[in-house]
């Protein structure tokens, strides 16, 4: 009878997962933690406790406990001590509730730089990136001196947004600062230059280092491999092997990326073999599906599909994806239909890739019946965005945008872009664009892709001869990559875009991916 009625106090009837009531210590309950009529004489480890119970509301989707939560740090947070704070707020970002978390800290009468380094560092895991640079000049205006933690947050939302000029500004301040760079912090360093599209730079940082740890050499490696530098790639990992530094698993990632973003299928090979018989590494999912995908661009589809089953372990949903593109780009249906049938959750990128295969058949039946079954599941494409940095603003447009204030003056500039290249023997793939309308509206809705218009805003704002960065959040289409080639010839330009998967430097109407990504 006892044990019936602990469970009917602590369970929650509907759903059958533990309230928070259950997970309270005897010594310090939800209450007297936030309550600022309690005394407050837990220990660090009762503290802990407010994220067990912001994380069990969220689990048994006791929205009500959940809110009423949030209102009593919110009213009441203000008593509580530094360290209580500190921990509340680290909660609230694990959980997800920055907003909730950013409403507690403008409560908070003190703060120190744990205070400021849980909410950036909140803000950046939380893909919020412009807000966690905002809150590090605040930080700087109000006489909390920035640590270790703070740059590297920081540093990783820089590489992230690409934002060379943010990321300058706060290497600069590292230096001024004399913060130690330490491997942790140099990794950092390392992953933002190259991010911002500057491997040069990063390779300076790597050699004025000490390198002693194996992360330094995977921020050098992986940063080679997205620009495409697949043999300096494996000269810093043949150099890693002199000064007896021992690679890991993600050391392997970066090797294989490199490989499979240059088509080097022995290469590739030889490093995959190598992981066992050298460094007894176990070869784990994300080696495999970079042997896929390297497989798969170099269409050697058939090897790709035998390592699959091959592997010691179930395919995950990003190795039947790399498939998938694959079979897209060397019209291979049959066994499209095959990864297409392993993905268990079908996003719109999915079924982007399986119409576009099907196009490229010239298929029409079996591309609309993509279509119909996309809107039958309310499946949406996803929508194209890219950014572009100046003066340490960030510019933000998305596909066929009307939103950016200067956004008429943008497009005049992009029309005489376009008239130019034509003039220079560009023609618009429309085949592209799956849609049953006229060439000249296919054409149109190619000229409005976002990376496009971030780019004619660049060379808009910029003066002749200046290097121009784009950064997107889907790969970039055929036709922009073949437009932007163009562009950079009749500008005298060099353009580096960041797409999903890699950097391409577009100089002299040729591209560093050599047409390959």
């Amino acid at each position: 009878m006892k044990r019936l009625q602990r469970r009917r106090n602590g369970a929650c009837s509907n759903s059958g997962l533990w309230t928070p009531r259950n997970i309270i210590s005897p010594r310090c309950s939800v209450h007297s933690l936030l309550s600022p009529s309690e005394s407050l004489k837990c220990s660090y480890r009762d503290h802990q406790v407010l994220y067990r119970v912001l994380e069990a509301c969220r689990l048994s989707l006791d929205f009500r406990t959940t809110a009423a939560t949030h209102a009593r740090i919110i009213a009441f947070g203000s008593a509580l001590d530094l360290v209580s704070m500190n921990l509340i707020i680290e909660c609230l970002m694990k959980t997800g509730d920055y907003d909730i978390a950013k409403r507690v800290f403008d409560k908070m009468l003190v703060r120190d730089v744990v205070t400021w380094n849980s909410l950036i560092g909140g803000y950046v895991k939380n893909s919020r990136f412009e807000e966690a640079l905002s809150l590090f000049r605040q930080m700087l205006s109000s006489n909390i001196e920035p640590d270790g933690f703070t740059f590297t947050s920081i540093l990783t939302g820089c590489a992230r947004l690409g934002a060379l000029n943010n990321a300058q500004w706060v290497h600069s301040l590292i230096i001024e600062k004399r913060i130690e760079l330490n491997f942790i912090l140099g990794a950092a360093l390392i992953d933002m230059y190259a991010k911002c599209g500057k491997i040069g730079i990063a390779k300076e940082v790597f050699h004025s280092m000490k390198r002693d740890d194996v992360s330094v050499w995977n921020a050098m490696i992986n940063g080679l491999a997205t620009h495409g530098l697949a043999l300096d790639a494996i000269a810093i990992f043949s150099k890693m092997q002199v000064e007896n530094v021992l690679p890991d698993s993600i050391t392997f990632v970066g090797i294989l990326t490199a490989c499979s973003h240059c088509g080097l299928v022995e290469e590739g090979r030889k490093f995959f073999d190598m992981m066992q018989s050298c460094f007894s590494i176990q070869p784990e999912l994300e080696h495999y599906g970079t042997m896929v995908d390297l497989l798969g661009r170099t269409g050697l589809l058939e090897e790709a599909y035998a390592m699959i089953r091959a592997m010691p372990m179930e395919p995950d949903i990003v190795m039947w994806r790399a498939l998938l593109s694959a079979c897209r780009t060397h019209r291979k249906q049959e066994l499209g239909e095959v990864a297409i049938a392993n993905i268990s959750c079908l996003q719109s990128g999915d079924f982007i890739l399986l119409s576009n295969m099907y196009c490229s058949l010239r298929k029409w039946d079996s591309a609309e019946r993509v279509r119909e079954m996309m809107k039958k599941k309310g499946v949406r494409k996803k929508h194209g965005k890219s950014w572009i940095e100046l003066g340490g603003i960030i510019h933000h447009f998305k596909a066929a945008d009307q939103s950016h204030p200067e956004i008429k003056a943008t497009y005049k500039m992009l029309e005489g872009l376009v008239q130019k290249t034509k003039v220079e023997g560009f023609t618009p793939l429309t085949e592209l664009v799956l849609m049953d309308v006229s060439e000249e509206e296919k054409e149109e809705n190619l000229k409005s892709h976002s990376e496009k218009l971030a780019l004619a805003y660049g060379i808009m704002k910029s003066s002749p001869g200046t290097e121009i960065r784009v950064s997107k959040n889907l790969r970039i289409c055929q036709d922009c990559h073949s437009w932007i080639k163009i562009v950079s010839r009749v500008l005298s330009r060099v353009v580096i875009v960041r797409d999903r998967i890699r950097f391409h430097q577009f100089e002299g109407g040729l591209c560093s991916c050599q047409d390959c990504w």
